[in-house]
Parts: C-alpha cells; structure tokens; sequence
C-alpha cells in the first residue's frame, strides 16, 4: 500500500478492482485544517481508456510490482502487437490500446521490456522520449488568439505531431510519447 501523495507516472495501481497505470500525479497540499489531494490521470490496462481521479493525501492505494521480461517486438497487426521472448521464444500479444502512443513508435526486432502480472502482459516500458525522423510537413499556420505559429509533421512511423515552422523534412525530433508533443531537434551523433 502507498499513500496517494506518493503517487509517480509509470505506477501500476489497482484501484476498485481494475488495474491502472499512472499517466500524471500532482499533489496540492492543503491549508490548515484542509487535507492535502492528489489529482491523477489514470490508464485503465484492460480497455486503455484515460479516468482523471481524486485521492486525499492520507488515502491509501494499492501498489502492484509487475515482473519485467525482456521481450523483442516482432509486428503489429489489427491493433494488437506481438512480442517474443528470445530465450524461450514464447510469444505475447498486447492489444494496442493498452500500449497507448508508445504503440506507434515500435520498431520490429527492438528488445524492449514487457510488464506482466498474474501472468497476463499488462504493457511495456517505453522511454518518455522517443526520436524519429520528418517525412513531410505542412504549411505552417498562426493558431488564433496566440503568438505561436506550428505547422503539422509526419514522421516516418507515421505519428503525426505539430512542430515549430524551422523544422524541415528529413529533420530528426525529438518527441514526448505520452503527450505526442514536439520537445526538440535531435542532437548530431558523432559530435
């Protein structure tokens, strides 16, 4: 068990029964006589939809502790992915909603941790950022009310993401998975 203001991003809880992995947690601490709350965006694993929920800072939730196996994705087909483990061979299928973003950026013959529970694949471990390379962008646009101007990228896994006018084809950037937000061009290797 862990009390709430503890909760971390990547956590798998299990909260009324369901297991859910921790998106987001922000604790705001209370003023005297007022507990403190934690807000956190939860991911349910089995349908992959996103709850936003409401923990007091005293409330307890229960923690689980997947085991990790090292697992090599092999493809994706009709929104599930296909994972082997290369000691055993024993392959695992996980249903791309549970995956969430990350599901775009798999790369066949990437070794990758899979999280398991009660023997059921729960998910994978995925960096927070992840690289790829622009295969085409848009015309950059003025977003009403604001000072920005973004234009649409797509990249080569075809994950579409908005990126500063500068940015040009062939390009490598640098992208938050979880939110799909462009953060910043890749550094030169070699340098």
């Amino acid at each position: 068990m862990r009390a709430a203001s503890e909760l971390r991003p990547r956590m798998i809880l299990r909260v009324e029964g369901a297991l859910y992995r921790v998106v987001a947690a922000d604790y705001h601490g209370g003023q005297g006589k007022m507990g403190g709350v934690t807000h956190a965006k939860l991911r349910n694993l089995q349908t992959g939809k996103e709850r936003e929920w409401r923990f007091r800072a005293e409330e307890t939730v229960e923690e689980l502790q997947p085991e990790r196996q090292a697992m090599q994705f092999l493809y994706a087909e009709g929104g599930v992915s296909y994972f082997m483990n290369p000691a055993t061979f024993e392959q695992v299928a996980i249903d791309d909603e549970r995956l969430g973003r990350a599901a775009g950026w798999l790369k066949e013959e990437v070794t990758i941790p899979v999280e398991i529970f009660d023997g059921e694949p729960l998910g994978i471990v995925f960096p927070d950022i992840a690289e790829g390379r622009v295969r085409e962008t848009a015309a950059p646009y003025h977003s009403p009310g604001t000072d920005n101007v973004w234009k649409e990228a797509t990249l080569e896994n075809g994950v579409k993401v908005m990126v500063p006018p500068f940015i040009e084809v062939d390009e490598v950037i640098r992208v938050d998975v979880e939110t799909g937000r462009y953060v910043e061009r890749a550094k030169a290797r070699g340098r």
